[in-house]
């Protein structure tokens, strides 16, 4: 058997953990690499993050916490960089992760962790450079979000789909976050079926508890009777925040008493090719004539999400392609339910009519039935609610840890019986 683990390097070269969720790339990914390398520290391994600095204010190194250190690895310029771009920057970001490296003493680190394909690139080299495992989480992969492409979105680059097939083949295990997602890497990619290794992302589940509605709503200046339905994200087509806003619409139409009550909150901040067209929702709730029911609330810190999350009827995850969907965990962790699209990971996120709905499709008519169904039942919705709670408590990061680390001590073993 291997030596215990001492020390593994975490590969997120386009977003640090550090980025504050749902601004720019920062989404569930960063949300994923905090939490489970703090607990990966707590199991008396150390981390080193290694990511792309982006300000002129990165330190060369910070703590996140006991244990673990965000690297900062200077690539190409410090702002206005978009993701798209970075593929240009991978010998730069490879060349200071190696250097990091080299100022070690040999076997410094045990393994390499990488968190989607630009990152699966670096440690495809490190790995070679080191001679230690690669572990690799694709988070999101090009094939699967060009099959379900938002209607006006840019499909993923064909480098993409090159850069990710490489990875699949370099990499000793692959982590997929749901049993759709390792299918997917098999069928699509050509994984090896014996390197890829389901495990479910989690939720805090100290952070993320229910709440007083009222209490929340008033820490909202929202009134008691209000109609809350919440979008919480990134705002870019491929989340499709306009399938709810067009859905709020179509509900509007069909009972116009509910203009004094119904809100619709959208948190979060443009990203991606939401970028092209920053006010885009803005524009289509003036075009619906509904602006007075659409709330824009910018990214939210962990407790006022907590707070948004206790004070809403529901949560709305109209996606089109989610690997697993971290924001419709943490939403019926505080017991709120969820409608999400039946897509990819949602349909393991979200048990369908025990702690939400699932909807086929993002015709907003349809996804109009499903919210009014929660709206205008109030059993239903307090049924849903409670087992909401119920189904996140089976999504903890601790288990989500403990998992990766057999992974990666999986990894480690069959690598050495390789070499031997």
């Amino acid at each position: 058997m291997p030596k215990p683990l001492e020390r593994i390097a975490i590969l997120s070269v386009h977003t640090s953990p550090l980025h504050q969720p749902g601004t720019g790339d920062a989404g569930g990914m960063n949300v994923y690499i905090n939490e489970t390398a703090k607990r990966i520290a707590r199991h008396g391994i150390e981390v080193e993050i290694f990511t792309r600095s982006t300000s002129s204010g990165d330190e060369s190194s910070t703590e996140l916490a006991p244990g673990v250190l965000v690297r900062h690895i200077s690539a190409g310029p410090l702002e206005g960089l978009r993701k798209e771009d970075l593929p240009a920057q991978l010998c730069a970001v490879t060349a200071g992760v190696l250097r990091a490296e080299a100022a070690r003493h040999v076997g410094f680190y045990d393994l390499i962790h990488s968190h989607y394909w630009l990152s699966g690139q670096v440690g495809w080299i490190a790995k070679e450079r080191w001679n230690v495992p690669l572990v690799h989480t694709m988070h999101t992969m090009a094939r699967v979000k060009n099959l379900q492409l938002a209607s006006g979105d840019s499909p993923e680059p064909t480098v993409r789909e090159i850069g990710e097939e490489q990875v699949v083949l370099a990499a000793d295990r692959l982590v997929a976050n749901t049993s759709a997602e390792a299918q997917e890497l098999i069928d699509l990619y050509g994984a090896n079926p014996e390197r890829v290794r389901v495990v479910n992302p989690g939720v805090d589940l100290e952070t993320f508890v229910p709440g007083n509605m009222n209490d929340a709503r008033h820490k909202l200046g929202l009134k008691p009777d209000t109609v809350v339905l919440l979008f919480v994200g990134r705002i870019q087509p491929l989340k499709a925040p306009d399938v709810l806003i067009r859905a709020a619409a179509v509900l509007l139409a069909r009972d116009p008493s509910l203009r004094s009550q119904l809100m619709v909150v959208i948190c979060g901040g443009p990203s991606g090719t939401g970028l092209d067209k920053p006010n885009s929702l803005v524009e289509l709730a003036a075009d619906l004539g509904i602006s007075a029911n659409v709330h824009f609330e910018p990214p939210a810190t962990r407790e006022r999400l907590v707070t948004w999350f206790q004070a809403a009827d529901m949560c709305v995850v109209p996606s089109h392609s989610e690997s697993f969907g971290l924001v419709a965990v943490e939403a019926q962790a505080c017991g709120t339910p969820v409608i999400a699209a039946r897509v990819g990971g949602l349909t393991t996120a979200v048990r369908e009519g025990r702690s939400g709905l699932l909807v086929d499709g993002h015709e907003p008519a349809t996804w109009a039935e499903k919210i009014s169904l929660l709206v205008t039942n109030p059993q239903l919705r307090n049924e849903l609610s409670h087992g909401a709670v119920e189904h996140a408590s089976t999504f903890g990061w601790d288990a989500t840890t403990d998992r990766l680390i057999e992974v990666y001590n999986e990894a480690r073993f069959a690598a050495e019986h390789v070499v031997a």
